[in-house]
């Protein structure tokens, strides 16, 4: 048995959120494909607002960017990942139509 690999060029786009020149929040989505799906599949990764921001609705609005790209970019899904402790972000991706799917494994290298 043998194992080979073939590189793949995954995108990436950084939102970010101004606020006087300054960035007050970002969201990466990432574009990757693979060899089950024609259409790739995003992952909306790093989803972040400055604390003193919180809870005004900007988190929202960058989550609603991405999703609205990520269809743009004819992505038959859209995942993200967040901690058990971010109950309120939960919450928040929910009532924008996220479902909770499952769990995420992470190994930190």
């Amino acid at each position: 048995m043998e194992v080979i690999t073939s590189p793949i060029e995954p995108q990436g786009i950084k939102f970010s959120l101004l606020s006087d020149n300054q960035e007050i929040g970002h969201a990466f989505l990432y574009l990757l494909s693979n060899e089950l799906h024609a259409a790739p599949f995003g992952l909306l990764e790093d989803l972040q607002v400055k604390e003193q921001y919180r809870g005004q609705g900007y988190g929202t609005k960058l989550v609603q960017v991405v999703m609205a790209e990520a269809k743009k970019q004819h992505c038959y899904k859209l995942i993200c990942t967040s901690r058990y402790s971010r109950e309120q972000v939960h919450k928040m991706y929910e009532k924008l139509g996220f479902k909770d799917y499952g769990k995420e494994f992470r190994m930190d290298l």
